[in-house]
């Protein structure tokens, strides 16, 4: 539902309000931000809510994960309404890619006009060499990356579509309904986003063709790339040099990617905050050409998400008891953030801006468990066993065997399953219930 076309002199007209800055701190609760508020530890997110409106009376999306949480925040819609419940997830119409994603998602053939099932998988692998910050796209820095970097012959195919029957899937046309980036850009404002995989220009929205038209400048170093130094990048707030980070495994084999070091996933973050600043100075992301202040623009930070879970040679991030106090690490993580978002809003304050900017700060998700004593995997530690839902399920033919094969079954913080069609669904689930 497009609305009617707007210049943008009427577009700003909403209380003084031109730009939106639009921030996902991946992972950090409400306990997070006001825990840090009391111990004095982020001055720059304590000095935004004094002027600010702190909204607790939320919940993320269900599932929650970075895939349904941004589409949340860019469309207000559940999984159920925008078809996005996970990055790697299950759809009983959609075939097979062409050619077998990087993660293992493997080819296979697409029956037109027919039903076919396949997982669907909406991250790194469907780049064409995620092992690179750029994904392998004909960038000129190896530290750029977008939409370029995508191989469409790894996207999961739909039977069904016109005039050609087969055709690839696209993120953003994965995408069941709008979102506020194609809203704003129809009615003539210039938009962008940073985030970790380039399929996450999924915030476009649909545009029924092979480009996110309604993301203006959308980038996105592959976070789950191999390190590689970073001259002349300091991270925010902990004063990290990422040039000294070393080169890590090659552009074919695997290495250490920036989510498994405290003080890389800052400087991968550091990245993706440059570019915001970038683009409040009135520049593209790398700084390299002039461009509109984006009316809409943000990002999403990783560290904190990394810095609960990681624990790297020994030394644990996340919490060390119930009432969220964080680890020295995990309070790292959360300092460079409150640090980056302030050159951000130095740079709002440079550019004459900063009241003519809305900034939400948000989460796509959190990451749990916050009490580290109710953390339990399976198989479980000292000896205890246990056996996840899927090989549960897929013993007893309950869920498609193809879900649980490649790239294995979407479980996570929680399991979360597709059954195999019977006949009813109702006997299926309680006979899945029954088991679990």
């Amino acid at each position: 539902m497009a609305p009617p076309a707007h210049s943008q002199p009427g577009l700003n007209n909403r209380n003084g309000i031109r730009h939106v800055l639009l921030v996902s701190i991946d992972g950090m609760h409400a306990v997070d931000y006001e825990n840090c508020v009391e111990n004095s530890t982020c001055p720059n997110l304590a000095s935004l809510g004094r002027t600010g409106v702190n909204y607790t009376r939320t919940t993320t999306s269900r599932p929650s994960d970075s895939f349904p949480g941004l589409m949340a925040l860019v469309t207000g819609g559940t999984p159920k309404s925008v078809g996005a419940f996970y990055d790697v997830a299950w759809d009983r119409v959609l075939a097979p890619p062409a050619s077998t994603t990087g993660n293992g998602l493997a080819a296979g053939p697409c029956t037109r006009g027919h039903n076919n099932g396949t997982q669907t998988k909406y991250e790194e692998g469907d780049e064409i060499n995620q092992l690179l910050p750029n994904g392998g796209g004909p960038y000129k820095s190896i530290i750029d990356g977008g939409v370029l970097s995508l191989d469409p012959t790894r996207f999961v195919r739909d039977p069904f579509s016109t005039p050609a029957a087969c055709a690839p899937v696209y993120p953003w046309n994965f995408i069941r309904t709008n979102t506020i980036y194609g809203v704003i850009h129809v009615a003539g404002g210039y938009t962008a986003w940073s985030d970790k995989h380039a399929v996450y220009a999924a915030v476009s929205g649909p545009t029924g063709t092979s480009k996110p038209s309604n993301v203006d400048d959308y980038y996105s170093p592959e976070v789950n790339s191999n390190q590689i130094p970073l001259p002349g990048v300091i991270t925010a707030g902990t004063n990290f040099d990422c040039s000294t980070i070393q080169a890590s495994g090659s552009a074919t084999v695997p290495g250490n990617d920036w989510t498994t070091d405290f003080q890389a996933i800052q400087c991968y973050d550091q990245l993706k905050a440059n570019a915001v600043v970038n683009w409040i100075n009135g520049k593209t992301h790398l700084g390299d050409s002039k461009a509109p202040v984006p009316v809409i623009f943000g990002m999403n930070f990783q560290a904190v998400s990394v810095g609960q879970k990681l624990i790297e040679n020994g030394v644990k991030g996340g919490y060390t008891n119930n009432a969220a106090n964080p680890t020295p690490a995990m309070l790292s993580e959360i300092t460079f953030v409150d640090g980056a978002i302030g050159q951000m809003v130095q740079a709002l304050k440079d550019q004459n801006l900063l009241n003519s900017t809305a900034i939400i700060i948000t989460a796509k998700h959190g990451q749990s468990p916050i009490d580290p004593s109710r953390f339990f995997p399976i198989p479980g530690p000292s000896g205890i066993n246990g056996t996840s839902p899927a090989n549960l399920l897929a013993a007893q033919n309950l869920i498609p065997a193809v879900q649980i094969a490649g790239p294995g079954p979407t479980e996570d913080d929680i399991s979360q399953l597709w059954l195999s069609p019977g006949n009813t669904t109702a006997t299926n689930t309680m006979a899945a219930v029954t088991v679990l």
